[in-house]
C-alpha cells in the first residue's frame, strides 16, 4: 500500500487526503490546530467540523508541527505549540502533498502598527473561532472577494461594521468578474444581503490610508484612489473607529516546499498537471501554486491526492481543476495590487513591524550609490530580521526597494532549543 502524509488539513489537504485513501492509499495528516478545515472551516471549540468520515480513513495527527522537511522525510513535533514535552517523530512516506495555504497580506500605511489595527484574517480568526468582535465600530478595508466573508464574520458576533471599501474601482473589477460562476454568484448575492440588512455600504475605489490613535487606533483616513492606487488629493474622510481591518490579499506559505527543494515561480510552488512538484514523490495543492480560494484548493488537493495515491485524475477532476484555476485568474485580474500605493507613506511610516524598520530608512539604502544587493539591504536596515522573518513585510520591502522577493527562510516554524536538542527522534 502507498503511503502518503499530507500537511495541512484545510480545503486542499483534506481533499488530497479523501482522494488518496479513494485510491487505496494508506494516509496520514497533518496540521497544527487541533481541529480539522483550515482557516476557510474554522468553528469555535468543540463544535462539529463535518469532517468525520474523511479522517476516520486516515491516520489523523492533529497539533503537528511539521519543522523540517528534507526530500520526503518530514520532521514533526506533535502536543500544543505553548505546551512542553512535545515528541519529536519522523516520516518516511512513498509521497508528500504539502498543502500548507497561505497568511493574509497587508500593505502598510501610516499608523497600520497600532493596536487595533488587524489583518482582515485575524479579524474573522477570532470571530468565527472564538466569536470575538474585534470592535464596535469597524472599517474593513483593502483589496478582494475576501473582504466580504470578513464582514459577515464581524456582523453575525456584533460588531459594528461602518464601511466595507474596495480599493479597486469599479471599472477594474468588472474585468475579472464575469458573473458565470452561478456557486460564486449565490455566495456574493448572500454577502450582499447581510451588508444591506444591517445598513453597511460597500464603496470601491476607497482604503484606508492612515490610522490615528495614541494608545490605539481611535480614528481611519480614507481616500478615494485612481486605478493605479494613487490617491485623489482632496477626497480625505476620517472616520472614527475602534478597529480597522484590513487586507489585501494573500502571501503563500512555500516554507516546507522551498525546504524540500520544490522550485518556485513568483513565489508559488511549480507544479505540472497533476500537481507534481519538481522534487520526485511530493505534490503541492491549494494557495502554495496560487491564490485561488477554498474551491480551487479543494480542486487542486483532489488531483494531488489521486496522483500521490499513484492514480491517474480523471477528467473530471481536471476539468474542475482547470475552471477553477480560471475563475482564480479572474479574481486576481479584477482585484489587482495597484502600483502606486507607495504614494500612501511618510519618511517615518514602519514597513517592517518586527524591526521597526521605515519606508524613509528602506528607500535611502536602495537609493545608496554603493547599490547593495537584497542581503546587504537586509542586513543594514534589519528589515525582515525579525521573528516573522519577512513574511508579513517582505514583499514591501522588495516593491520599495525594487528587489526581488526572498522565500528561502531557514526556521519554518519556531522550536525550542530543548526539543531541537533532543536525539529521541520516533520513527512513524
Amino acid at each position: 500500500m502507498t503511503r502518503v502524509v499530507v500537511v495541512g488539513a484545510g480545503p486542499a489537504g483534506l481533499a488530497a487526503a479523501a482522494h488518496a485513501v479513494r485510491a487505496g492509499a494508506g494516509v496520514t495528516i497533518l496540521d497544527q490546530s487541533d481541529a480539522p478545515g483550515g482557516q476557510y472551516h474554522r468553528q469555535p471549540p468543540g463544535a462539529p467540523h463535518g469532517f468525520e468520515a474523511v479522517l476516520s480513513r486516515c491516520t489523523w495527527w492533529p497539533e503537528s508541527t511539521v519543522w523540517a522537511v528534507d526530500g520526503k522525510r518530514v520532521h514533526v513535533l506533535r502536543g500544543p505549540a505553548d505546551g512542553t514535552g512535545r515528541q519529536r517523530h519522523v516520516l518516511e512516506p512513498d509521497a508528500l502533498v504539502l498543502a500548507t495555504g497561505a497568511h493574509d497580506r497587508t500593505l502598510p500605511f501610516p499608523g497600520w502598527q497600532l493596536p487595533g489595527v488587524f489583518t482582515a484574517g485575524a479579524a474573522q480568526a477570532l470571530a468565527k473561532g472564538d466569536r470575538v468582535a474585534v470592535g464596535k465600530r469597524v472599517l474593513v478595508a483593502g483589496a478582494g472577494p475576501f473582504l466580504l466573508p470578513v464582514a459577515e464574520s464581524l456582523l453575525a458576533v456584533g460588531a459594528g461594521v461602518l464601511a466595507v471599501l474596495e480599493a479597486n474601482p469599479a471599472s477594474t473589477v468588472r474585468k475579472g468578474w464575469s458573473w458565470r460562476d452561478a456557486r460564486k454568484a449565490g455566495e456574493l448575492a448572500r454577502y450582499a444581503a447581510a451588508l444591506a440588512r444591517h445598513r453597511v455600504p460597500y464603496h470601491l475605489g476607497r482604503t484606508v490610508v492612515e490610522a490615528r490613535g495614541d494608545d490605539r487606533v481611535r480614528e481611519a483616513v480614507t481616500a478615494r484612489l485612481r486605478a493605479d492606487w494613487s490617491v485623489v488629493p482632496g477626497t480625505e474622510r476620517t472616520y472614527e473607529v475602534d478597529a480597522v481591518c484590513v487586507g489585501h490579499g494573500f502571501a503563500s506559505q512555500p516554507e516546507l516546499a522551498v525546504a524540500a527543494g520544490c522550485a518556485l515561480d513568483g513565489g508559488f510552488v511549480r507544479v505540472g498537471d497533476d500537481q507534481r512538484t519538481s522534487v520526485a514523490g511530493v505534490f503541492a495543492a491549494g494557495e502554495l501554486t496560487g491564490i485561488g480560494g477554498a474551491v480551487a484548493a479543494a480542486a487542486e488537493g483532489a488531483v494531488a491526492g489521486c496522483a500521490a495515491a499513484g492514480g491517474v485524475p480523471d477528467r473530471a477532476l481536471l476539468r474542475e481543476r482547470d475552471r477553477t484555476r480560471a475563475f482564480a485568474a479572474r479574481l486576481a485580474a479584477a482585484h489587482p495590487i495597484g502600483a502606486a500605493w507607495p504614494g500612501w507613506l511618510r519618511e517615518d511610516t514602519i514597513v517592517c513591524r518586527c524591526e521597526e524598520t521605515t519606508a524613509g530608512e528602506l528607500t535611502r539604502a536602495a537609493g545608496d550609490p554603493a547599490a547593495p544587493g537584497p542581503h546587504a539591504l537586509k542586513l543594514g536596515t534589519r528589515a525582515g530580521l525579525g521573528p516573522c522573518q519577512g513574511r508579513m513585510c517582505g514583499a514591501a520591502v522588495s516593491a520599495l526597494c525594487g528587489t526581488a522577493e526572498r522565500h528561502h527562510r531557514p526556521i519554518a516554524q519556531p522550536i525550542r532549543l530543548g526539543e531541537l536538542a533532543d536525539a529521541k527522534e520516533i520513527e512513524a
